[in-house]
């Protein structure tokens, strides 16, 4: 598959691709990372999604660990490789369970998760599979993390498939990982 958006040189980009991609190089990223590659060819909604991304992967009202674990969940239901290749050991990093990442990867429900892993990963993958929470998922999640946890944990879902969506369709390929990719579990974004 050919990259549609990919790479071009900094000496090619105008003022406002420019201004917008030293915001993101001088952030917590420090680089232009893949999500951000098709994005500079509209650099205000790169602006703004960066902005919001910043947010929700360092300081989302969840923390750090479960706001990966929501990213893989969000990655695995759109076969997004770039964002698994990133997460996937960010994750293992910050805590996730190896098997909980093998189970996410295989499109399987992990299991043995601690009691906030596995809420989270329901809220996620009942907002994902059924385009709606539960009542009981929704209230446990409130119980535990607060509106703004449920609102950060709704974006980070929503965020992550506004991600997904722009690489999948841009086929922005995949950064070098030591995570396997991930297989289609429908075939859809293959080719």
């Amino acid at each position: 598959m050919t990259d549609r958006l990919p790479p071009f040189p900094p000496e090619q980009w105008d003022a406002r691709q420019r201004e917008a991609a030293d915001e993101v190089i001088r952030g917590p990223r420090g680089a232009l990372a893949s999500p951000f590659v098709p994005l500079l060819r509209s650099p205000e909604v790169m602006t703004h999604a960066q902005r919001m991304g910043e947010y929700l992967r360092y300081r989302s009202a969840v923390g750090l660990r479960l706001s990966e674990l929501a990213i893989l969940v969000t990655a695995r239901h759109w076969s997004q490789q770039v964002e698994w290749a990133i997460h996937a050991p960010i994750a293992l990093q910050v805590g996730i369970a190896q098997q909980t990442i093998d189970a996410i990867a295989e499109g399987r429900a992990p299991q043995a998760m601690p009691p906030d892993d596995s809420l989270v990963y329901e809220f996620c993958r009942e907002l994902h599979q059924n385009q709606g929470i539960a009542d009981a998922t929704w209230s446990a999640v409130v119980a535990r993390f607060g509106e703004r946890g449920a609102v950060d944990l709704l974006a980070i879902a929503g965020y992550y498939t506004f991600l997904s969506m722009v690489m999948n369709g841009a086929r922005t390929a995949a950064p070098s990982s030591a995570t396997a990719p991930l297989k289609s579990l429908t075939g859809m974004n293959e080719g």
